[in-house]
């Protein structure tokens, strides 16, 4: 199936306020990381790699974005569904972003992705938080 399709099929699974939602659970539980029970923990790399193995596409197996870095073949123009791969607090610690790329201005990437406002939903980032764009 078609990464962007299996990852719209998700949009709008959400955090629940008082419980762990199952859903996202799943997310972590399907790709290796039974530990995990709770739907606190950062799980945008949870998503991505739910969505493509979902696909039958390689993927991290990992929880930390950046792990994204080393998984398909990096391009320069990204197209529908390829995986962005951004910075967060500063572009030499270990933390990040990741999701798939939906499209992108002058100044801002749009990514659909998981853990974006607690929700899996398309958001606007700046582009000078950009470490790569993957093709899987």
């Amino acid at each position: 199936m078609d990464l962007i399709n299996i990852a719209l099929s998700q949009y709008g699974i959400t955090e629940y306020s008082n419980a762990e939602n199952p859903e996202i659970l799943k997310y972590f539980h399907q790709t290796g990381q039974k530990w995990v029970k709770e739907d606190e923990l950062s799980w945008c790399s949870a998503f991505v790699n739910w969505v493509a193995k979902t696909c039958g596409k390689p993927y991290s197996g990992k929880l930390n974005a950046r792990s994204w870095l080393d998984i398909g073949i990096p391009v320069d123009i990204p197209i529908i569904g390829d995986i962005v791969i951004l910075w967060r607090e500063s572009k030499d610690s270990w933390k990040g972003h990741v999701g798939f790329y939906i499209n992108e201005s002058d100044r801002h990437i749009w990514i659909l992705g998981g853990n974006q406002n607690n929700m899996v939903r398309i958001s606007a980032y700046p582009k000078g938080r950009l470490l790569g764009f993957r093709r899987l």
